[in-house]
């Protein structure tokens, strides 16, 4: 599965919301709002939402045993 069923709704990920550049957005519903407000009409946008950058790999703890057979 690429999202979650429970998707929590925001203005950010709504097909409606326009982003003004502060971190609010342009509903036509509700006027300008926070990206993290809602509303009833939310329709959830997957191309608007960001994941979360990958954890990256920590090799420090590694060892050359590690790597020998």
């Amino acid at each position: 599965m690429l999202f979650k069923k429970s998707m929590e709704p925001r203005c950010a990920y709504c097909v409606r919301g326009k982003a003004l550049g502060d971190g609010s957005l342009a509903c036509p519903k509700k006027g300008v709002v926070a990206g993290n407000f809602s509303c009833g009409s939310f329709r959830y946008d997957p191309l608007k939402r960001q994941p979360p950058r990958p954890a990256s790999a920590d090799f420090s703890k590694l060892t050359d045993d590690d790597f020998s057979l």
